[in-house]
């Protein structure tokens, strides 16, 4: 429930664009050095294995070129991304034998755009990322702990009080760094909350409402990111660790799939409200000790589409 809540306002789009796709990008120039190290060490070439890799590749592009284009970032724009996450991602696995020399022995990414990559500021929106995680928790502690609830839903707050819950002691339970009042214009901003006669409500439809673009990439990466990572270790293990599954059928009517639909975002609705709150229980406990040093991302998502030639999502699957 709370990636659905991640909404802050960017004030560089354009830029933001840019990070999102660098945070995608990163996934995918692990993956192909990952595969080029199995190569060297098993003698297997994935891309000869008749073609079925090269397409599997294609298929994962179209959806994201469909979105470069949307948003103006052509070619030579996508090519200095890739250059930078390469830069960035072999700096990370040499660590500490990271050299200019090696970077550019190792990826092929001209010497004088490595130095210039490595010098920029690795903290590029953190302030935001900063703003972001505080609003996630805010609402996530608001829908889990017993102390703001009233029979098992998140109770409206009284602005401020001298002892007692509040919204104030909400906000500042999480962060002293930030002050209440800009969350709540935020919260307010985005339609997830209300001020009414000095008392703050959350509003439950405005967490799965409408996005504008800022919310829409900030979702873009990190769950797409996290979900393409989690796929990319499971291809690349024996054992596969990670949840990832799916259902697939066509040969349907719009209306049948309406009604599945309807009861995939009621399931997914019950399942990301109580993984919330069992996470937010963990984390009470858990926050204050060495071993705290995880995350996770849990989500669920549909797709839908005429199954017909020029089908923008058209699958590889089999009939059933």
């Amino acid at each position: 429930m709370v990636s659905l809540v991640e909404r802050v306002l960017f004030t560089h789009e354009y830029e933001q664009i840019l990070g999102t796709l660098r945070r995608i990008g990163k996934f995918f120039v692990e993956f192909f050095h990952t595969l080029a190290h199995l190569h060297v060490m098993t003698g297997r070439d994935p891309f000869s294995q008749s073609g079925l890799f090269e397409r599997a590749v294609r298929r994962i592009l179209r959806p994201l070129v469909r979105a470069l284009i949307a948003q103006g970032v052509t070619a030579p724009a996508l090519y200095r991304i890739v250059k930078q996450t390469y830069v960035e991602v072999a700096a990370e696995d040499l660590g500490a034998e990271a050299t200019d020399s090696r970077i550019n022995v190792m990826t092929g990414v001209h010497r004088r755009d490595v130095k210039d990559f490595r010098a920029r500021d690795a903290s590029e929106n953190t302030e935001t990322q900063r703003k972001v995680s505080i609003l996630l928790t805010v609402v996530g502690r608001w829908m889990s702990d017993p102390a703001y609830m009233d029979a098992g839903a998140p109770q409206a707050l009284p602005r401020f009080a001298t002892d007692g819950t509040s919204f104030e002691a909400l906000v500042q339970s999480i962060s002293r760094d930030i002050r209440p009042r800009t969350v709540l214009d935020e919260l307010t901003r985005q339609g997830i909350a209300v001020l009414e006669d000095d008392h703050v409500r959350l509003l439950l439809e405005g967490l799965v409402g409408s996005a504008d673009t800022d919310q829409k990439l900030h979702l873009f990466a990190q769950n797409l990111g996290d979900h393409m990572q989690a796929a990319v270790d499971n291809l690349l293990s024996a054992d596969p660790q990670f949840l990832e599954r799916a259902v697939f059928y066509n040969h349907l009517d719009p209306t049948s799939v309406d009604d599945i639909e309807a009861e995939t975002r009621r399931i997914g609705q019950d399942a990301l409200r109580a993984i919330n709150t069992r996470a937010a229980q963990h984390q009470a406990r858990d926050h204050d000790t060495p071993a705290a040093t995880q995350r996770f991302r849990f989500g669920v998502f549909f797709y839908r589409e005429d199954d017909g030639p020029g089908a923008k999502g058209r699958s590889e699957d089999e009939d059933r």
